[in-house]
């Protein structure tokens, strides 16, 4: 292998010609012929004993090339990137240029390589932090929430139906005398108040008895989805045929005892606030920190390869494939597009920004780890390949053959510039009080203009 020329074609764009040896096509040719010759039939000779040179003949000189450099290309053009010390982040695109037995072959490889960035400040970014206070009402929801889980559902008939119930009707509904499509159903369970019904349908549903018939005449939102009905006036035909509702139990010191570990409902609304706090705890810090990582994204700069976002997001999709079937077994993503009329190319979409702000920080936090000279020693590697091990509850040293060791150093790399920003950022209340006080007037001045 002979380096012909590097050149630079653009921004993270190299382009590598390199030239294999008349002696090395021929070895691989040779190769090529000993792994193919069993198969090879040819009219007079017992099939796997027709000799090379009866097969170049026939088929011309250049018949075991093309297997012959595939064969050589990859070490060679591997060869090349460690010597020249060339990062690329996707595999390459080769070429044949030339090739001949007596000249060898001529290859071109064109590399797409790690952009270079800059990186702005890193180091005592200004960032809020602010718990939210637990109120009563927020304790009041979380007693609500045990209270409908103890609920026990009742049939009512002595009494209208009213919101909160659960009422089971008959429907079919018409627009302009017709009926029209998806508009009917039987037997249809509906809980009066919860919005799921065109608004105004549910509304006139209250104050019905069990028997009633009667019609619900509603006009569809101008954005409604199905476009065909939107901004039209409909009535449905309904007959109510059964109503139900929950009977919640009082939240008192008996309810306490049934529903958790404490005596008294005191105790328990105690518990239930500090455990809110320490959610409202753990969201301000996990605020605090993307604030101070969206001040590392927006201070970076540099050209980004389209394919570093390309895997990003597709990396997104198969972790949200996964999370579809954990959630709903056997749900298959294409599956879930036709549900949704969704096609994957929106669904890519709507994973690009973030994806793009996520592919930014961890080049800017590998820039800074060189900046920094962040190392990660062999033993903090083994320690953390250790108990990554443990995790998977896999042998050590098959952890290490399944998985690219010197990334997982770049990983735990990235993770101490991690907690070098966070350790020097700076908690500022003021700060964030301070801009929002700015924009206060601004906001008024075009409320008064308009």
């Amino acid at each position: 292998m002979s380096l012909v020329s590097d050149v630079k074609t653009d921004v993270n764009m190299r382009e590598v010609t390199f030239s294999i040896s008349p002696e090395d096509l021929e070895a691989a040719c040779e190769r090529v012929y000993q792994h193919q010759k069993k198969d090879i039939a040819v009219k007079g000779f017992r099939k796997g004993k027709v000799p090379r040179k009866m097969v170049e003949k026939l088929y011309g000189e250049e018949v075991f090339f093309e297997d012959a450099v595939n064969q050589i290309i990859p070490g060679e053009l591997d060869a090349i990137i460690r010597e020249k010390e060339i990062n690329i982040i996707d595999r390459p695109s080769v070429e044949l240029v030339s090739c001949s037995k007596a000249e060898g072959a001529v290859c071109k490889a064109t590399l797409i390589t790690k952009p270079e960035i800059t990186v702005g400040e890193y180091k005592g970014i200004h960032a809020p932090m602010k718990v939210r206070e637990i109120t009563e009402e927020d304790i009041d929801q979380q007693v609500e929430m045990l209270r409908q889980r103890q609920a026990r559902v009742i049939d009512i008939d002595d009494r209208a139906a009213q919101k909160g119930d659960e009422v089971k009707i008959n429907f079919e509904g018409f627009i302009d005398g017709e009926a029209f499509e998806g508009g009917k159903g039987e037997d249809y369970p509906l809980r009066l108040g919860s919005g799921q019904f065109i608004p105004g349908f549910e509304d006139q549903i209250v104050g019905k008895n069990i028997g009633d018939k009667f019609d619900v005449e509603v006009t569809f939102p101008e954005d409604y989805s199905e476009e065909r009905y939107a901004g039209k006036a409909a009535v449905f035909k309904c007959e109510l045929l059964g109503i139900t509702a929950q009977d919640l139990p009082e939240a008192d010191d008996e309810f306490a005892k049934d529903v958790s570990e404490f005596d008294t409902i005191a105790e328990m609304r105690e518990d239930i606030k500090k455990r809110l706090t320490q959610t409202a705890e753990q969201q301000a810090q996990t605020a605090f920190e993307n604030s101070i990582f969206d001040t590392v994204v927006a201070g970076a700069d540099g050209v980004i390869p389209q394919v570093l976002y390309d895997r990003r997001i597709d990396q997104r999709i198969r972790d949200f494939e996964n999370q579809l079937q954990q959630q709903y077994g056997d749900l298959k993503l294409e599956e879930y597009l036709q549900l949704t009329g969704m096609t994957i190319e929106q669904l890519r979409d709507e994973y690009e920004e973030q994806a793009k702000k996520e592919v930014m920080l961890r080049l800017a936090l590998e820039k800074i780890a060189d900046t920094e000279d962040i190392q990660v020693s062999d033993d903090e590697l083994e320690e953390g390949l250790s108990e990554f091990a443990a995790q998977l509850n896999a042998p050590l040293e098959l952890v290490k053959a399944r998985i690219p060791v010197e990334d997982y150093r770049t990983d735990m790399r990235v993770q101490k510039v991690v907690e070098l920003i966070k350790n020097n950022a700076v908690v500022d209340n003021e700060a964030a009080e301070d801009a929002a006080a700015e924009e206060a007037p601004a906001e008024a001045a075009e409320e008064s203009a308009e």
